[in-house]
């Protein structure tokens, strides 16, 4: 302001001297606006070797991007271990899930602990033939805790928005994809910076309105990471089996938006799984480029990284909606 007021002053002073003008326009007024329209794509990933280690320390000339098979020009290179996360955990509370449930909530409240630091966030959602939003956003391992305390088998509640997926008063199976959908669509799709969902399931989706086609759309227009963790109780299913049966559908999701699977099983525990999946969150790099392709038709473009290392392994996802 003081700037502008000693101009105001010394403008008073010289019209005292001088014949008064026409006000004028100000000197930008006749200036076109300028627009700029930065259409940034962003990709997270990690990078492995062939045994399957973490690689750190890798830089942009390391790394090459392809867009439908086009190579792009990498404007933004980082390494994400500080970028604030945004985590959405959906556990399977089916009647086949009722042993699991307890190991499920120990494990889990363990990572949110480990993993959850003050500028980060979580929420939990409980499935089963409905689904719950049993915790909204919190960075509060205590009320994590509480929401992990409140899961039940098979919760008799009804879904927590409006949305196309209504689940109330219509039991149904177990709905996975309605329930993958709804977290991308209503609680992750608004939000910035690294995305995760992690779900803990058999797998198996009964009763679902929408398809995994349309559950893995909403999960790759959210931007999110999907972390699947398969899980089967084989005594439920009784002496014969028949259970689990899954794993496909939890695959597909999983490695088309750049994570991965995880079975438990008695040498890999469900600890074991959840500090593997805080370290790779903790070691993913982040890239920007501006498409060659210009048009923002809705169409999905495919990705493809790659590295000048040939025995590295890239986990990203497979491509995005140009929106």
């Amino acid at each position: 302001m003081k700037p502008f007021l000693v101009c105001v002053l010394a403008a008073s002073a010289f019209a005292q001297q001088t014949p008064p003008k026409p006000p004028q326009q100000p000197i930008d007024a006749d200036l076109p606006t300028i627009k700029v329209d930065v259409n940034l794509v962003n990709v997270l990933f990690s990078v492995r070797d062939k045994k399957g280690t973490l690689i750190p320390g890798l830089t942009k000339d390391d790394v090459h991007v392809l867009e439908d098979g086009k190579e792009q020009q990498i404007h933004v290179f980082t390494k994400e271990s500080d970028l604030p996360l945004t985590i959405g955990l959906l556990v399977d509370v089916s009647r086949s899930q009722e042993n699991l449930i307890e190991i499920e909530r120990r494990a889990a409240l363990q990572f949110f602990r480990q993993v959850l630091r003050h500028k980060d966030l979580a929420f939990l959602i409980s499935f089963g033939s409905e689904a719950e939003l049993v915790q909204d956003y919190t960075n509060s391992t205590k009320l994590l805790d509480a929401g992990l305390n409140q899961l039940r088998v098979d919760a008799p509640v009804g879904g927590f928005g409006p949305g196309p997926v209504p689940t109330v008063g219509q039991p149904r199976g177990t709905i996975l994809f309605d329930a993958v959908y709804l977290a991308a669509n209503e609680k992750l799709k608004g939000e910035v910076g690294r995305k995760a969902m992690i779900l803990i399931t058999d797998g198996v989706d009964q009763g679902s309105r929408l398809k995994l086609r349309e559950a893995l759309e909403a999960a790759q227009k959210a931007d999110c990471i999907i972390y699947s963790i398969y899980y089967v109780d084989w005594r439920a299913y009784g002496p014969f089996g028949g259970g689990g049966g899954g794993e496909g559908d939890l695959k597909k999701m999983s490695e088309e938006t750049g994570g991965r699977v995880f079975k438990v099983d008695r040498k890999y525990t469900l600890d074991m799984i959840f500090d593997e999946i805080q370290r790779e969150m903790r070691s993913q790099y982040s890239l920007g480029y501006s498409p060659t392709n210009t048009a923002r038709d809705g169409s999905f473009r495919r990705l493809e990284i790659r590295t000048n290392h040939k025995d590295y392994r890239v986990q990203a996802r497979k491509g995005y909606y140009a929106q």
